[in-house]
């Protein structure tokens, strides 16, 4: 099965509290899954990494490893470090790096690129996300 998953992650102030959040598409445009979950007070880049792990394990979950996926995010420093392009520097970020790529590999294929947050997909994970984070004010 191919599946299309988009991600966001949003801080109220950095660190502040924070959520990620994912969409998963299958192959012909379904949606499977959407979740958005708080972190607590955390950065931007903690919750742009986490919305991708807890994404790629929802996947795991629900159908195994036998998948090609493709993970989009808005976030061009999480994808660019993924990806080999930026070097991980910060300590947490290397452990969230490390898990995102040990998880990754444990599919047929997975794939991540970085689109903008015009994107529709990733456009309607954030407006889920600000909602959660709007409701959640405490």
């Amino acid at each position: 099965m191919k599946l299309y998953i988009y991600t966001d992650g949003a801080s109220r102030g950095n660190p502040g509290k924070s959520a990620s959040g994912y969409l998963i598409i299958d192959d012909s445009g379904k949606v499977i899954a959407k979740e958005v979950l708080y972190n607590g007070i955390k950065t931007n880049n903690f919750a742009e990494y986490m919305a991708i792990i807890s994404a790629l394990e929802k996947v795991a979950q629900l159908f195994g490893y036998d998948n090609e996926i493709h993970i989009t995010s808005d976030s061009q420093l999480a994808i660019n470090q993924i990806n080999g392009v930026y070097k991980v520097k910060d300590k947490y970020l290397k452990e969230l790096n490390k898990k995102v790529k040990e998880l990754s590999s444990k599919f047929k294929s997975c794939t991540f690129s970085n689109d903008r947050r015009e994107n529709k997909y990733i456009s309607i994970v954030d407006k889920e996300i600000n909602k959660f984070l709007d409701k959640n004010k405490r």
